[in-house]
């Protein structure tokens, strides 16, 4: 699959995303032969590692590609976006839950289902340009592919800033906030690909890795954890608008371009999976009830719309911020029965 490059080399798996001119968008077919790769690899005797990583300098993986969701939920045909997130979560899960180690090297943007791919790797491997973001709430969707549960283990309320603004993290920020594990500087990514290949030891990482540069997230941290203590949207909203920083009112702009549903949605799945305990498994789980439900009831079509196909960037919510029922809340995350997700 030209889009994707799956291979052997030394004691290392390698799956190299190979679409940038797509920023490596994830396809459909793209999730399905990752998995068949894990499945294949995990009892191999042969491989004791595998290296995930990106062809371009712009992107490890900007996200899914959604355009394919879009023109099926448009035509009133969700049960393929429901197999399509179904199937990329099992994913999730497998990089999560895998028994050897897997060194994921994200440069560039790496956002949304991009996360699901890097950001569950044992050994998480950033650089100068890498900027990892979960920006769903801006197209109508909750953080998915696990990145929920990345959030809620966030430090403070740092969480609930990135999921609800979008904010993009450099390789600083990254680390502080448990999305990746190791700076390594990316003229030395080739080489340390080339010693974990050989030598099939994933720690090879960590003795080449460097301080990184201190990203701008962690000045703010005081700030994010005063604004975002409320565990619901209405309360981050009058924090926000009761503050007359910069900062505040920068990040009330970003807020409010989102999908209100989505914002809230957010917020409360946080708060449950902080609750203590929670798996990847647990995150995967709420997420699915969203995603399930985005296109029928919540705002996916129309953030698509506004964000990707007309591109107004003038999306019309379903819910007004400061008149969004509790109830909607409360339906997005009800459980599936048996729709629930299976993994």
């Amino acid at each position: 699959m030209s889009d994707i490059a799956i291979r052997v080399e030394g004691r290392a798996g390698r799956i190299t995303l190979n679409r940038p001119a797509a920023l490596n968008a994830l396809t459909y077919d793209m999730v399905l032969a990752i998995e068949a790769a894990l499945d294949a690899w995990r009892d191999d005797a042969a491989l004791s590692l595998i290296v995930l990583d990106a062809a371009g300098e712009k992107a490890f993986c900007a996200g899914g590609d959604i355009a394919d969701l879009y023109a099926s939920g448009k035509a009133g045909d969700f049960a393929y976006g429901r197999r399509f997130w179904a199937d990329e979560y099992r994913l999730n899960a497998k990089l999560a839950e895998y028994p050897k180690p897997v060194v994921s090297l994200m440069q560039g943007f790496t956002m949304g289902g991009g996360v699901g791919v890097g950001c569950h790797a044992s050994h998480r491997i950033v650089g100068e340009t890498s900027r990892i973001a979960m920006p769903e709430c801006g197209i109508g969707l909750v953080p998915d592919v696990g990145g929920s549960l990345l959030l809620a283990q966030a430090p403070g309320r740092l969480g609930a800033y990135l999921g609800l603004t979008a904010a993009r993290m450099e390789a600083g920020d990254a680390i502080m906030a448990g999305f990746a594990d190791h700076f390594v500087p990316q003229d030395r990514w080739a080489d340390l690909i080339a010693t974990l290949c050989e030598t099939g030891d994933a720690d090879a990482a960590a003795r080449v890795s460097e301080q990184a540069p201190q990203g701008p997230l962690s000045a703010l941290m005081p700030q994010i954890d005063t604004l975002f203590a409320g565990s619901t949207l209405p309360e981050v909203i009058a924090a926000l608008r009761g503050d007359d920083s910069a900062f505040a009112t920068e990040t009330l702009k970003a807020v409010q371009r989102n999908s209100p549903l989505a914002m809230a949605c957010t917020l409360e799945m946080l708060a449950r999976l902080r609750a203590g305990g929670a798996t990847i498994r647990d995150a995967l789980d709420l997420e699915y009830r969203v995603t399930w439900r985005a296109m029928e009831q919540g705002d996916f079509i129309e953030g698509i719309r506004a964000a990707i196909i007309d591109k107004d960037r003038k999306p019309v919510w379903k819910h007004d911020i400061d008149t969004l029922p509790a109830t909607a809340v409360s339906e997005m995350l009800a459980p599936l029965g048996e729709d629930a997700l299976s993994l």
